[in-house]
């Protein structure tokens, strides 16, 4: 009896795990950045008095003959450049999910991030 008593409870921790961890995702949210303009010129403020989790999902749709989305540090968003090794999106319709923290995105295109195509999200 010991044995299944031992399985019993086994199948019990498993079905509780899966629970949790459906639950986890069932919280993410995505959110289409820039909304219904898309990533942009104009998207630089579209964060703002916004909440993020860490791992939600930001959808950036763009022209990709037009744009990218780069991932970079503090330093790069700030100064508008892509460190080496930096992940660059380009197929026009990227999802990134949101670590915890701070995280940077610029448009590394001639000009763009200069006139303002950064966001930077604070994820809980």
């Amino acid at each position: 009896m010991a044995g299944r008593g031992s399985a019993m409870a086994a199948v019990g921790v498993l079905v509780v795990l899966c629970v949790l961890l459906h639950g986890e995702v069932a919280e993410s949210a995505v959110f289409t950045v820039g909304d219904r303009g898309g990533w942009g010129m104009g998207a630089g403020s579209w964060a703002n008095g916004k909440r993020f989790k860490a791992g939600d999902v930001l959808v950036f749709k763009y022209d990709s003959s037009a744009h990218n989305v780069v991932a970079v540090n503090a330093a790069g968003y700030k100064g508008c450049t892509a460190p080496r090794g930096a992940k660059v999106y380009k197929s026009g319709n990227d999802r990134v999910t949101l670590a915890r923290g701070t995280n940077y995105f610029i448009c590394n295109f001639p000009g763009h991030c200069q006139a303002g195509m950064k966001i930077a999200v604070t994820a809980a």
